[in-house]
């Protein structure tokens, strides 16, 4: 098979996970009618909990947790991909929450699930500030698993900042089709977030896709939206505005390979060493 429909979920999900899940749960329904083969939802679907305490009470453990399990059900009744982009998932070994994606597989089972490896410690000129890693343990292992149609390589979100991590799921993990849930802030949004995801298609020569958070979230939570489906050449199939709702777009795997052997640069990969000079006024002292 070298073509699926791959749909995008957009949502504005607040504090509470039976909320969101029904929000979720009823677009998914339109992106199965409108053909979708492969859905993917945006970074903490489950909850946008600003607080870590009552982030800490409401999550349960991965076996535990309602939307996980709605969303395997989901996938075995409609017969299709579905990636929970990520959840709020407690951990067994310590305080803080994982930021997990899993995908789940047409017959419902858990086929793949990666941590956040980049967490968002970021503080903007607007007095804006994040510290991710103060509520969340950053996950060491990076994830490319097959679908049917090709390689998938996992990541979320902050994670579009680290070409590196991209280009290791492309040349050394065969990956074809990047997913990149997120939560992106407006601010950094309105900013980077198309270039950055066409960027990570163009260098690897990849499909993007990538389902987002949109809307105002609370009084200092604000994301940009704007779910984005990108072929290999960085061109936009769709976009998803700044609303809640759900995008789709045809993936045809053919033009991976076209147009890696138009601009072959994984294959052109070099090592190199690094030679690092002095100024001549620090080497004169």
């Amino acid at each position: 098979m070298t073509k699926f429909k791959a749909a995008c979920i957009q949502l504005t999900s607040s504090n509470d996970p039976e909320e969101n899940l029904d929000t979720a749960l009823s677009l998914m329904s339109g992106a199965v009618k409108d053909g979708a083969d492969f859905i993917s939802t945006p970074e903490v679907t489950n909850m946008m909990e600003p607080h870590k305490a009552a982030a800490r009470e409401k999550a349960a453990f991965e076996e535990d947790d309602i939307t996980l399990a709605a969303f395997r059900s989901f996938a075995e009744e409609n017969k299709i991909w579905v990636q929970a982009g990520s959840l709020v998932i407690k951990k067994p070994d310590e305080d803080r929450l994982a930021n997990r994606c899993f995908l789940i597989s047409p017959d419902g089972q858990i086929a793949a699930k990666y941590d956040k490896i980049h967490m968002f410690d970021v503080q903007l000129d607007n007095g804006e500030s994040h510290r991710e890693s103060s509520a969340y343990a950053p996950g060491d292992l990076a994830v490319s698993t097959p679908l049917p149609w090709g390689q998938l390589g996992m990541t979320i979100c902050y994670d579009v900042r680290f070409s590196h991590l991209y280009q290791t799921l492309a040349f050394k993990g065969g990956a074809e089709i990047f997913t990149v849930p997120a939560a992106f802030t407006h601010t950094t949004g309105l900013a980077h977030w198309h270039t950055l995801l066409r960027a990570r298609a163009i260098e690897n020569g990849a499909f993007v896709i990538a389902a987002a958070q949109c809307g105002k979230h609370s009084e200092k939570r604000r994301t940009y939206g704007h779910s984005l489906i990108v072929d290999p050449w960085g061109e936009v199939l769709a976009d998803g505005g700044d609303t809640p709702g759900f995008i789709s777009a045809e993936i045809n795997m053919e033009l991976v390979q076209k147009r890696r052997n138009q601009v072959p640069n994984l294959k052109n990969i070099r090592p190199f060493e690094l030679s690092i000079s002095q100024s001549s006024n620090k080497a004169a002292e």
